[in-house]
């Protein structure tokens, strides 16, 4: 019998027995934890609280510890990020395109989707890139515009209009494929045996296929540990780009001098303690409301505002910014990304004593690095919430939808935004008001110098609100799949207390690391952290092709591979 194996007899007739149907884990009925593992709970709670800690009650060491790590632990893995996230683009093709593999149902035979194609690609446009998209949509064109390995090699000259097009194809390599081939992967690795074969939606079910009713126990306890530490950490680094970029949304409008500082390493201003510790309190404290009122009411009315809001500044940057301009940075973007996509997917920059290869090493560390971490330590929580919402359609239907789709839009963003905020500085009317002002408040300076400043002052109020329903939806989503988690699968239930606990954990992980040292410290903890699920990742992969394969052949032998089928089947 192999891990497949289910509980059910099967005659000696058949060459592979069904899978399993079943994968039992234990929450408690009563008390506190009432609805909850408490083996994943309890664990989760201590680690999110023992970081907390650290983070205030010894700010030097955590500070000194985290420098080595940048120096030492990231850079050790830096090929790990790299090359892991070249194979999720792998796997991810061959399951698409593999005739067989892709007409595999995420479900039940015939059965339907959830939901339509234009609310499933506005769910998964909103899942993972929303308060991203706004820090990072003039912030990452802009800055491989002004350095990337082009410039830094010396074949082009930083700032001039040759320095676009690398500019973009760099861009769309951090936001295309890499990222949502991670989490697709991981949705469907979660999404295929839950929806298929009725197991708990979780992330320890994934490993179902490899290691059997064993994820029942302690191996599968660190598994969920695991992803709900990862979320956290992940989550966290989302909401601190927001809350910076919330901060200095605030300032724009002239809510008071206040809320800004002059940074310590005199690059130009950014949030003050006070402004974080007040935004926070803002917004984690009504993402922890909208989430006691639950994915129907709360959730589902934010992301209808942002759909919304972001269309229209879309639209705005398309009529007023750079317009047809911005289609053809789109074109010739999107071409010089995937005819570079495999090289660049697989380039991993070694220093070779020079000041240039130095600078390509640290340039890779700053952002594809950075970048890879990020999208698996997110991936917990977006896969979890992309394979709750893609019940019923095909494997390549899914993947399609999944890696394509918010890819493009991504690009579109990049291309309209970014590329109005880079016209307005080569046609030297930013005089670079743009380029020198910090990456948090280069939307609102590229609004500055694009509208009047009456116009600006009120889409700048527009942007501050559409951040603030971003950073609502992002935390309130990532605390309820982190109960969901928690839960065993289940997201009904008593569960006010785990929901303001998650809450207060999230805004104490943001405000304690954006004090200790900035954005820096969160992105250095989220790289670390996203280690340990991003081994999980590897086993998720393995385990998905297993399945898969493993259904072909159950389907070649009329063996049932659906939890319906096998429910009454004897062999």
């Amino acid at each position: 019998m192999t891990s497949e194996s289910a509980d059910a007899s099967s005659s000696s007739d058949y060459p592979i027995d069904p899978p399993i149907i079943d994968l039992h884990i234990f929450t408690h009925d009563s008390g506190f934890y009432d609805g909850f593992s408490r083996e994943v709970t309890i664990p989760g709670k201590i680690i999110v609280s023992l970081i907390i800690m650290w983070a205030i009650f010894f700010p030097v060491s955590a500070m000194e510890t985290l420098q080595v790590a940048n120096s030492t632990i990231i850079s050790s893995f830096s090929g790990w990020y790299v090359y892991l996230v070249a194979a999720l683009i792998v796997v991810c093709g061959i399951l698409a395109l593999v005739p067989q593999m892709g007409s595999l149902r995420i479900g039940g035979p015939g059965e339907k989707p959830e939901f339509s194609r234009f609310s499933w690609f506005s769910m998964l446009f909103g899942a993972g890139i929303g308060i991203g998209m706004l820090t990072y949509s003039t912030g990452e064109p802009l800055a491989h515009f002004a350095n990337n390995p082009d410039i830094i090699r010396g074949t082009i000259e930083a700032g001039t209009a040759e320095a676009v097009r690398p500019a973009y194809m760099w861009t769309f390599l951090h936001w295309g494929f890499g990222a949502w081939c991670t989490y697709a992967l991981v949705g469907l690795a979660i999404g295929y045996v839950s929806h298929r074969r009725g197991l708990p939606l979780t992330n320890r079910s994934s490993l179902a296929p490899i290691f059997g009713k064993s994820m029942s126990g302690i191996a599968g306890h660190v598994v969920d540990i695991v992803a709900v530490v990862a979320t956290i950490l992940g989550v966290a680094v989302t909401m601190g780009l927001g809350v910076q970029q919330f901060v200095a949304g605030l300032y724009r409008v002239g809510m008071g001098d206040w809320l800004m500082v002059e940074a310590g390493d005199g690059s130009g201003l950014t949030a003050s303690a006070p402004a974080i510790v007040a935004a926070l309190l803002a917004l984690v404290g009504a993402s922890t409301l909208s989430a006691l009122s639950g994915v129907g009411r709360g959730i589902k009315w934010l992301s209808n505002i942002n759909m919304a809001l972001s269309f229209g500044l879309l639209a705005l940057f398309a009529t007023v910014g750079v317009g047809i301009g911005g289609l053809e940075l789109l074109a010739v973007g999107v071409w010089d990304y995937l005819v570079t996509l495999p090289a660049n997917s697989l380039t991993l920059f070694s220093s070779d004593g020079s000041q240039a290869g130095d600078a390509l090493v640290q340039w890779q560390l700053d952002w594809s690095v950075f970048y890879w971490a990020w999208w698996i330590a997110f991936a917990p929580f977006v896969g979890m919430f992309i394979a709750r919402i893609s019940r019923g359609r095909t494997i390549r239907e899914y993947i399609f939808g999944v890696a394509l789709v918010p890819s493009l839009m991504c690009f579109l963003w990049m291309a309209l935004a970014g590329g109005t905020a880079i016209e307005l500085e080569l046609s030297g009317q930013a005089g670079g008001q743009i380029l020198e002002t910090g990456i948090s408040d280069q939307l609102y300076a590229t609004l500055a110098v694009l509208l009047s400043p009456g116009a600006a002052l009120i889409v700048s109020g527009l942007v501050v609100v559409l951040l603030m329903t971003y950073l609502i939806t992002s935390a309130d989503s990532a605390i309820l799949i982190v109960n969901t988690i928690n839960g065993a699968g289940d997201d009904e239930g008593a569960r006010r207390y785990h929901i303001v606990f998650w809450g207060m954990a999230l805004a104490f992980v943001v405000g304690s690391m954006l004090i200790l040292g900035g954005i820096e410290a969160i992105r250095i903890t989220m790289i670390i952290g996203a280690l340990p699920f991003s081994i999980v990742v590897v086993a998720m992969c393995v385990s998905i092709i297993k399945a898969v394969v493993f259904d072909l052949i159950r389907k070649r032998h009329g063996v049932p591979t659906t939890a319906e089928a096998c429910e009454g089947w004897a062999g």
